[in-house]
């Protein structure tokens, strides 16, 4: 049993190593495709040993997929935002640092949470009942805030109308029936195809990347960080409909804008990571499964009691010091190899290749889907708003979803 755990611990990194630096390969598509051939593998192991490998799959896939995020501006749906501090760190020579930050994120949040995961346990069910008639009026505060903020009349309209857009957006292509893996043209286009555009355009050349041992970041910011992370990063487990994204806004807002680039970074990797830890509590507590991988660990093992909760929650411990070992070491040969390439050549290589993925994950729709995201994803840069509210994408479908 112990050589068939440990099996399934090597090799869930293994295929988390290739989900999470691969675009448009996602751990719930794996995870799905498992629970398809689950019976064949019930033949000669069980259900705990594939439950495992999920987990194992899932938690380096949380620590590796901001790497494609910064160095290839090609986002999933968890690290979209990473993308618009963590290209500009990758333009002053610190993409390893922007990596770094996002590892110190997803470590520290995974220790904090499971510190206290079983104080957690009794309140999680009270809480989702007292909060979850709020949720979509907490959204709107948090969006007005974000759209008060900019400076000047004009601003503030443009940041209206990009949040409307990309949300209308979201609705039409959410809403579109038969269309496979919808998030993935659609945070292509806003986030990753409209600033490789803007980086074509612009001629950026990448300089030499530094790999630095030190980071210049006060203790408090982290520690700020950190708990804005675990707290807004629980809540997506928590609401069906919130995903990382939206958790990341909300953390924003905790951590506030004086924080900067830094501390943002680490958010991110917390709340990508908390997203998929916490949603193993949700399934105990509440018998609710939050995303895809959660949802293929329930389909397998049919009921989760605590004799497993405390087995997955040692094996995350585990592959969070190997993903955060890996996660550093493949930003170093990343960082290495970035400068030696035409980085207009990648940009371009890297649309095709997103272009194609979406093409054969999503169809010809999803091409036309990917094109029309694009061209609102531009529009931020053209009028010098936030490219964040683009995020009304799921923003706006969340809060009508909940009022």
């Amino acid at each position: 049993m112990f050589f068939d755990i440990l099996l399934a611990i090597i090799i869930g990194c293994c295929a988390g190593i290739v989900t999470g630096l691969i675009p448009g390969v996602h751990i719930n598509l794996v995870s799905l495709i498992l629970v398809s051939i689950s019976g064949y593998f019930l033949g000669f192991t069980n259900g705990l040993v594939l439950g495992i490998f999920i987990i194992a799959m899932a938690v380096t896939h949380t620590f590796l997929d901001i790497i494609p995020s910064v160095f290839l501006g090609a986002p999933d749906s968890d690290t979209a935002l990473a993308v618009l501090p963590g290209h500009r760190m990758l333009l002053e020579g610190r993409g390893y640092d922007a990596v770094k930050l996002t590892v110190i994120g997803s470590f520290f949040c995974l220790i904090s949470v499971i510190i206290l995961i079983f104080i957690l346990i009794p309140v999680v069910p009270p809480v989702y009942n007292f909060i979850s008639p709020w949720i979509g009026w907490i959204l709107i505060a948090v969006v007005s805030y974000m759209i008060l903020k900019e400076q000047g009349k004009q601003k503030k309209f443009y940041s209206l109308f990009v949040f409307f857009l990309s949300g209308v957006l979201g609705i039409i292509v959410l809403n579109i029936p038969n269309l496979p893996q919808p998030l993935f043209p659609m945070l292509s286009g806003l986030f990753g195809i409209s600033i490789l555009l803007t980086s074509l355009s612009s001629k950026v050349k990448i300089p030499k990347q530094i790999i630095s041992k030190k980071l210049d970041i006060k203790g408090m910011d982290i520690l700020k960080s950190v708990g804005a992370g675990t707290f807004s990063g629980s809540l997506t487990a928590l609401f069906p409909g919130l995903g990382a994204a939206q958790a990341a806004i909300i953390g924003m807002q905790l951590i506030g804008k004086k924080a900067g680039d830094y501390a943002f970074m680490i958010l991110i990797g917390g709340v990508n990571t908390v997203n998929f830890i916490f949603s193993l509590v949700t399934l105990y507590t509440l018998n609710k499964a939050r995303n895809g991988a959660v949802v293929a660990l329930a389909e397998i093992l049919k009921n989760i009691n605590l004799s497993y909760l405390i087995v997955f929650l040692a094996v995350v411990l585990i592959v969070g010091g190997i993903a955060a070992f890996l996660a550093l070491n493949i930003t170093k040969i990343f960082s290495k190899f970035i400068t030696k390439i035409n980085y207009q050549a990648v940009c371009i290589s890297i649309i095709a290749l997103i272009s194609i993925l979406v093409a054969c994950f999503s169809g010809l729709f999803g091409f036309f889907v990917l094109c029309v995201s694009t061209a609102i994803g531009l529009i931020p840069s053209l009028v010098g708003v936030k490219k964040s509210l683009a995020m009304g994408c799921l923003l706006l479908p969340v809060i009508l979803y909940f009022i």
